[in-house]
């Protein structure tokens, strides 16, 4: 249940045409619904203004579809990540107005208007583009405009020179990157807005799997950088989102 149709119920209540014992009834899940193998947090919209995500990696197909179901019945924005080809398949067939993003491994399901400001995502190349639409498809979710800003990196700087006013446009942007991880300082000091970094996996040997992007993202000189977990798209275009809705309102 969100914040609107929260007000909605005790509006009813008062104007007498919802008794208390029914609104008692339709409150009876919040803030939480147990559902056995999930405790799913159906205040988080309240809070956050926007539900729960769920982690869909790990989750059998039936988990999936349970939890799903319980936020489709609260009339819930559903964001499910890390999603299998064969479990988006289950929860197309259940809920077929939702939508997967297979480079993104993302089913979302609109529902209600989230609002947020614009966030870019940029990439230091092609290779970093399945957690650079994580993090874009999760902005968007939010209801952020983004503007897509791939293959710019610092082997040849002058490519992301040409779009750097487009960027700093934007209130919040993204960086993607992986091998050593350069992308993100060369942008923070080219633009006047938070840069979330977020470090890939993608390199060669030296890389090791995304360290050597994530400690030279950790440590940018950078001072308006601030650094995800390595391929944690998800959280930086969560992130930027909620930065750019704090900064839209002004």
């Amino acid at each position: 249940m969100d914040e609107k149709t929260l007000t909605r119920l005790l509006e009813q209540v008062k104007g007498g045409k919802v008794s208390v014992d029914d609104a008692v009834g339709r409150l009876k899940d919040l803030p939480f619904a147990e559902l056995g193998y999930a405790t799913l947090d159906t205040h988080r919209s309240l809070r956050f203004g926007f539900p729960e995500v769920v982690l869909g990696e790990p989750k059998t197909a039936e988990q999936v579809l349970g939890i799903v179901g319980k936020l489709v019945e609260r009339k819930q924005t559903v964001l499910v990540t890390r999603l299998q080809p064969d479990k988006a398949e289950a929860l197309l067939a259940a809920f077929p107005k939702g939508e997967y993003h297979a480079v993104a491994r993302i089913f979302h399901l609109k529902q209600g208007k989230p609002k947020a400001g614009t966030v870019a995502v940029v990439t230091a190349g092609t290779s970093d583009i399945p957690v650079a639409e994580e993090a874009a498809i999760t902005a968007e979710a939010m209801g952020a405009t983004v503007k897509r800003v791939y293959d710019v990196g610092v082997a040849g700087i002058h490519r992301l020179l040409k779009r750097r006013e487009e960027i700093q446009d934007a209130h919040a942007a993204v960086v993607v990157a992986g091998m050593e991880g350069a992308l993100a300082s060369a942008l923070g000091g080219l633009v006047g807005i938070p840069v979330v970094a977020v470090p890939t996996s993608v390199g060669y040997g030296a890389n090791f799997g995304g360290v050597s992007a994530l400690l030279a993202m950790v440590n940018s000189c950078a001072s308006n950088v601030a650094t995800m977990n390595i391929d944690n798209g998800f959280g930086g275009g969560f992130y930027a989102a909620l930065i750019s809705r704090t900064k839209g309102r002004r």
